[in-house]
């Protein structure tokens, strides 16, 4: 995923909401709870890190109990420290005092909370990428530091394996093509990061990286889903099990959950988007561009799905009365640069979405070079009187103006061969007519017409019809 490319914009929940998912994540929710028991006796190490003998209390304060309450307690008092809840006033005397943050989380605003359940995320995400604890105690050397070798780990490749995983099931929530809200399988997940996109039938090889980035991924997720970030259903026990062992109860070879499964929550989107965009990524929210001008909302919604780019819309007219949507909406559609054509094409779809009220913004353009054509068509579905017919240059322009719209937002589609077939078919003498539109993208459009009509004497009028239409304007 490049860093220069525009992502699916992704639709957030109100913050508001999302400040209350963060605060009863349980990572977070803990690191709270022990920030607000500390006091003068508690006691740190020189790592920051309770004291031993205080893990039981803390571990108490948190209603842990059973073998792993010091290790959960230790954990949630490292992300106290981590987040600002907690702070160290005397290093070596080992004291400590609530954090300035600690009392954002009740007074502060929803960002502000956001804001330290992010930190805590990044705390979690740097655990997930460390090794298992009993591989780093194994790889201990005698001087008691960890021999990175023998573990076969480098630290950055691991963070920049689960940034990808995490990175692909973001485009798989946003995208409209992808599964949205529901859960994806961890074995396809896996090979997402694993299996290159041009490869066939994949290797065993490459199967067994696979199946080994699952195991990863299941330990990882298994820290990330109590911040908040994931739902997860782990891989099924009885998948790890020796082979020579009995499964405890009939299995279905052919349920795929039992591979794990895992969804972003809506938090989680909320903190992959805050991430991305640290990055450098284009990583748009629906909503971003509801304050904006009419030149914002069409240049911004070129690149989006027509869902995503829709909802956008719809939240940017709601700000603004019909008539005054629709003149801004038809001022910002002119133009002659390469982008005005989708510009027009995201005008007409977002007047379609405008009432009544606005027919006397588009009466206002029928004369207009550049909108008449479309006002004209707005009229007519909107079943408006006295609609005047449109002279015949008006719907070549409107033609080839519609067709580069087309191209730039689908490229060569099937929807868009059909309509160049149609267009060759309804007009008779369609090319010996309009290579001469006065239109900026006309060479382009011909040139696209003849290489997506199926019929090679049709392509062959297109392609000849292209040669003129760029003589004339001198190219």
């Amino acid at each position: 995923m490049s860093d220069s490319s525009t992502l699916p914009p992704a639709r957030l929940r109100p913050e508001a909401e999302l400040a209350r998912d963060a605060l009863s994540a349980p990572v977070l929710a803990r690191a709270a709870r022990l920030a607000r028991w500390a006091g003068p006796d508690t006691r740190v190490d020189a790592g920051g890190g309770l004291v031993e003998e205080q893990l039981p209390a803390a571990a108490e304060q948190l209603g842990l109990s059973g073998d792993d309450a010091a290790a959960y307690a230790s954990e949630a008092w490292r992300i106290a420290v981590d987040t600002g809840l907690v702070e160290i006033t005397d290093e070596e005397a080992g004291t400590v005092a609530a954090g300035e943050d600690l009392a954002l989380l009740t007074g502060g605003s929803p960002q502000d909370v956001l804001g330290v359940w992010l930190t805590a995320l990044e705390a979690v995400l740097a655990d997930a990428s460390v090794p298992d604890l009993d591989d780093l105690v194994d790889a201990m050397a005698e001087g008691g530091e960890v021999d990175l070798s023998s573990l076969d780990w480098d630290p950055d490749a691991e963070s920049e394996f689960l940034d990808g995983v995490l990175g692909n099931l973001y485009l798989l929530t946003v995208g409209e093509e992808g599964p949205g809200d529901a859960p994806v399988p961890l074995p396809a997940l896996a090979a997402s990061v694993i299996v290159p996109s041009d490869m066939g039938e994949p290797s065993n090889e490459v199967l067994e990286q696979v199946s080994d980035a699952m195991m990863r991924l299941d330990d990882q997720f298994r820290l990330l889903e109590p911040v908040g970030l994931v739902e997860y259903q782990p891989v099924d026990e009885a998948l790890m099990a020796d082979a020579d062992e009995e499964p405890a109860a009939p299995v279905d070879e052919a349920d795929v959950t039992r591979y794990g499964m895992v969804r972003l929550t809506p938090l989680g989107l909320y903190g992959l988007r805050a991430r991305l965009l640290d990055a450098g990524f284009e990583a748009p929210a629906v909503g971003d561009l509801a304050d904006k001008g009419a030149d914002a909302l069409l240049d911004g919604t070129a690149p989006f799905p027509p869902a995503a780019a829709h909802a956008e819309t719809e939240l940017w007219l709601a700000g603004r009365s019909p008539l005054d949507a629709a003149r801004e909406l038809l001022a910002a559609a002119r133009g002659s640069d390469p982008g005005a054509p989708l510009r027009r094409l995201r005008c007409q779809q977002a007047l379609s979405l405008v009432g009544a009220e606005a027919e006397p913004a588009l009466r206002e353009v029928l004369d207009d070079a550049e909108l008449g054509g479309l006002a004209r068509v707005w009229l007519t579905e909107h079943e408006a009187r006295d609609v005047p017919a449109p002279p015949q240059e008006m719907v070549f322009w409107l033609t080839i103006d519609t067709v580069a719209a087309q191209l730039a937002a689908e490229g060569n589609s099937e929807e868009l061969r059909a309509l160049v077939e149609g267009l060759a078919r309804q007009h008779s003498g369609f090319f010996d007519t309009v290579w001469r539109v006065e239109h900026p993208a006309t060479p382009d459009v011909l040139e696209a017409m003849g290489r997506l009509h199926p019929d090679k004497k049709v392509a062959k009028e297109a392609r000849k019809a292209a040669f003129k239409a760029r003589s004339q304007q001198g190219g």
